[in-house]
């Protein structure tokens, strides 16, 4: 193997990673699908709840399948061959952010992305499917109960670091560097709501599935 080519491996990894995360499927879909671009209505957040108020169910499962899998997909490369090439946990965390970093500054869209649930439940699902499973039933149980997807994903998002630690033993091995990305993205989707928690706190936040006024 090529030594030079094992170096910028991880290198490789992670700028692949940011430069697939950069894809904004709701901007894309939308646009492929004729709908209003979703940072001009309702929350201006590039996101699937924000093209849900359009009213097309389809192209909002659409994007948010799409916006996981450009997180799930360059970890299912990198855990499947990266060993190959010497890529360890460390790469593994660092490919995790920047796909996640990808959507919320992506590089063809000025920098200015989502706020990135459906992408951390990709990197989730990337690092291990049993702890996606657990982040998204909370994600699930917490919008059914209140109606608010910002506020469930507020909740999801800080839970997932304490399900990652909980679970070493039961369901997987931690490892430190993962454990730190997990942290610092639930850290991330906390500030990329501040807005919609000062909504929630004042009462002006849009429930789950509303159709904005603006349309």
């Amino acid at each position: 193997m090529n030594e030079t080519f094992m170096n910028f491996a991880p290198i490789l990894a992670v700028l692949g990673a940011y430069l697939i995360g950069s894809l904004s499927f709701a901007v894309i879909v939308s646009k492929l699908m004729g709908l209003k671009d979703p940072r001009t209505f309702g929350s201006n957040n590039p996101g699937a709840t924000n093209v849900l108020r359009t009213g097309s169910k389809f192209a909002a499962a659409l994007t948010l399948l799409l916006d996981a899998a450009k997180a799930f997909l360059p970890l299912l490369i990198v855990k499947t061959w990266g060993p190959i090439y010497g890529l360890s946990g460390g790469t593994i965390a660092m490919v995790a952010i920047a796909a996640f970093l990808g959507h919320l500054y992506p590089l063809y869209f000025k920098f200015k992305g989502g706020r990135g649930v459906a992408t951390a439940l990709g990197v989730l699902l990337g690092l291990n499917p049993i702890l996606a499973f657990f982040v998204a039933l909370t994600w699930l149980l917490v919008a059914v109960v209140f109606r608010y997807s910002s506020l469930a994903a507020l909740m999801a998002a800080l839970l997932s670091p304490v399900y990652y630690i909980l679970g070493d033993g039961f369901f997987w091995s931690t490892d430190n560097s993962v454990a730190v990305a997990i942290s610092a993205m639930a850290l991330l989707l906390v500030y990329r709501h501040a807005e919609n928690i000062d909504r929630l706190l004042t009462g002006k936040e849009p429930r789950l599935g509303q159709k904005s006024k603006k349309l």
